[in-house]
């Protein structure tokens, strides 16, 4: 089934490390987005059964619950959506109260993910968060106050400033309030990031000079150690890893973020959202403005459409289901594709077997927990 993103592009602060599509709020704008995003919606609805609505952004919870109401209205009118849809809303701790997610769930939300990142403060401020530790604590709260049942936290490491000893304290933290789902993000450093730059300017690229260890990242191998440990505590905790960065219960995983990993069908909206349906892919425009204004005068927002030729959807697929814990079903793989990956690529692939970087069982294959730490190099094989 298809499942439809919804692009949110707005923001009470900027972050220093983000890399996504969004601004600063504005009242304004965001009275016009909305009208847009629904006509988009409406126009783009062929009635194909979609099952999962992902709110993105930005910050989707700084819609109003009856303007989430409304896009998901238009969802249902436009697409076949199943009436058990897992209905997501990306959210910020600082943007919510139990009245106010109570609200989205009579919306229609069903499930709730906190943008937590940390549990330390400072590195929260580093971040250019505007929530502490104990706001997340009460928005978790609040959410279980407010009849949410599947909540799920964002966590990051290889932070500045963030030890092996005080990623675990937030992995714990986070453990303690007894999410459904937890996601573990490596920091990515993009270029002109603010929070790449202010670490530029604390640490010094020559040795005449220190910098505090409050902008200091760990080692490659302090990281590894970071995300294995951390993996083994979760794995204690009852959590099942699923996906390279995704832990859940049993049964609460992402359904929705499951179809970028198995070569599914996602039709995106909004500013920026981008679309794979059919074999055709496209994003639309990215500015807000621009997309506002393009709906409203019924031009395309469309930008780059084209067809994803077949070997390329060969290695996407070999991608995306060796971030999957469950790794690869080999008939199924040459069923579907033409081809027999361990045939095509064995050589290399046995090489890897015997480094410890992947597995073999049966006709499945898939990388180890060290082998998730080396997935770019490891994937190569496949270009």
């Amino acid at each position: 089934m298809l499942g439809l993103y919804v692009h949110i592009p707005f923001c009470q602060a900027l972050c220093s490390y983000c890399n996504f599509n969004r601004g600063l709020f504005d009242a304004d704008l965001k009275a016009r987005y909305v009208p847009a995003l629904v006509r988009e919606l409406r126009e783009a609805g062929d009635g194909r059964p979609a099952d999962t609505i992902f709110f993105g952004g930005g910050t989707p919870s700084l819609l109003e619950p009856a303007e989430v109401a409304q896009i998901i209205d238009a969802c249902a009118g436009a697409f076949a959506l199943s009436p058990d849809a897992e209905i997501t809303l990306e959210t910020n701790p600082e943007t919510v109260t139990v009245d106010r997610l109570a609200a989205f769930r009579d919306a229609g939300i069903t499930r709730v993910s906190f943008g937590a990142q940390s549990f330390d403060d400072a590195q929260l401020a580093r971040l250019g968060r505007i929530h502490d530790a104990r706001r997340i604590e009460t928005a978790v709260e609040a959410a279980r106050m407010a009849g949410i049942g599947n909540l799920s936290l964002d966590l990051m490491f290889w932070l500045p400033g963030q030890t092996h000893a005080s990623w675990l304290a937030s992995v714990d933290r986070a453990i303690a309030l007894a999410p459904d789902h937890l996601s573990l993000y490596l920091l990515e450093l993009y270029p002109n990031a603010p929070l790449k730059e202010a670490m530029a300017r604390a640490v010094p690229s020559t040795t005449a000079g220190t910098a505090s260890d409050d902008w200091i990242q760990a080692s490659d191998d302090e990281a590894a150690d970071m995300y294995l440990d951390a993996l083994d505590r979760l794995d204690a905790a009852g959590y099942g890893q699923y996906e390279i960065s995704n832990v859940a219960r049993p049964g609460f995983e992402s359904r929705h973020n499951l179809k970028y990993w198995t070569a599914g069908a996602w039709r995106g909206v909004g500013c920026g959202a981008h679309s794979t349906v059919d074999s055709r892919r496209w994003h639309n425009v990215a500015a807000t403005a621009d997309y506002v204004a393009r709906i409203t005068r019924g031009a395309s927002v469309e930008v780059q459409p084209h067809l994803i030729e077949p070997r390329a959807r060969i290695e996407e697929a070999l991608f995306t289901g060796l971030r999957l814990s469950a790794g690869i079903d080999e008939r199924a793989f040459a069923r579907d594709y033409g081809l027999d990956p361990w045939a095509e690529y064995g050589g290399k692939l046995e090489r890897a077997v015997d480094a410890g970087l992947v597995w073999r069982r049966a006709d499945r294959f898939g990388l180890t927990r060290r082998g998730m730490l080396l997935a770019n190099e490891i994937l190569s094989v496949f270009v």
